[in-house]
């Protein structure tokens, strides 16, 4: 019970840093919104061609969901690395607190902020036209995986923020993610591609976890590419996870 007060006790104190930052806000939830909405209204039309009879709103609302991700967590790595820097963490180490707390407090209210990001976007994506065939098992399959890219992408923040040696390096890696996602089917099908990049994009993680996301809300099933998106997702958490407590463990002592 203690350790999990003291995580919580860490989260609250990360998310008020969260609230209080415009600059987090801008990123994280507006620009995601601004970049749906220009993808809709400018370039919609010319993808909506190759789509057939699904809406590019239902196309790309996964991809913008999975952007809004990995927009946010490269807060967590800034937060992180801003604590090592400035002693912050040391000062932790001195006070009754679980030492599990203090990353897992970054963990939490980064995986918390995130998924209340990705709910504000989902409503923008409803009030411009996106609609699904998802019941609530798919739904709750949907969250699940969602759940699960966000855990494992604020896990390797984490990681990349103790490796940092300034702040500003820590959230560059995020940039890296952003391009998987360009990248991939996230918004334009792959078969548009030429080959060489077709190629790249069936076999990079960001294309099998939204098509699986894709599948789950416009068809309302699980689709074929579940079982590729979990092991990514699984894999990328659980290295990242073990790294980062290595890591952390050489960084403080």
């Amino acid at each position: 019970m203690s350790m999990i007060k003291d995580t919580w006790t860490m989260a609250k104190r990360s998310l008020r840093h969260t609230t209080r930052s415009m600059d987090t806000i801008i990123t994280v939830v507006i620009t995601p919104i601004a970049m749906m909405l220009l993808f809709v209204y400018v370039f919609g039309e010319s993808f909506q061609k190759s789509l057939g009879d699904v809406k590019y709103i239902d196309f790309i609302t996964p991809a913008i969901i999975i952007m809004t991700v990995v927009s946010g967590i490269a807060y967590a790595a800034v937060r992180l690395s801003m604590d090592l820097q400035k002693g912050i963490i040391n000062r932790f180490k001195t006070m009754p607190v679980a030492p599990s707390s203090i990353l897992g407090g970054h963990a939490m209210s980064s995986t918390l902020s995130n998924l209340f990001s990705s709910f504000l976007v989902l409503l923008v994506a409803l009030l411009i036209g996106f609609r699904t065939d998802a019941g609530i098992a798919e739904w709750s399959m949907f969250i699940g995986l969602t759940v699960l890219f966000t855990l494992a992408t604020t896990w390797l923040a984490i990681l990349m923020g103790l490796f940092a040696k300034t702040m500003e390096g820590a959230g560059a890696f995020s940039y890296i993610l952003l391009f998987l996602i360009f990248l991939s089917s996230g918004f334009t099908p792959v078969d548009n591609m030429a080959p060489a990049l077709r190629w790249f994009a069936e076999n990079q993680p960001m294309t099998p976890i939204i098509e699986t996301m894709r599948s789950l809300l416009t068809n309302g099933t699980i689709g074929d590419s579940a079982g590729v998106a979990l092991a990514w997702c699984v894999g990328l958490l659980v290295v990242a996870y073990v790294l980062a407590l290595r890591v952390y463990k050489t960084k403080t002592i």
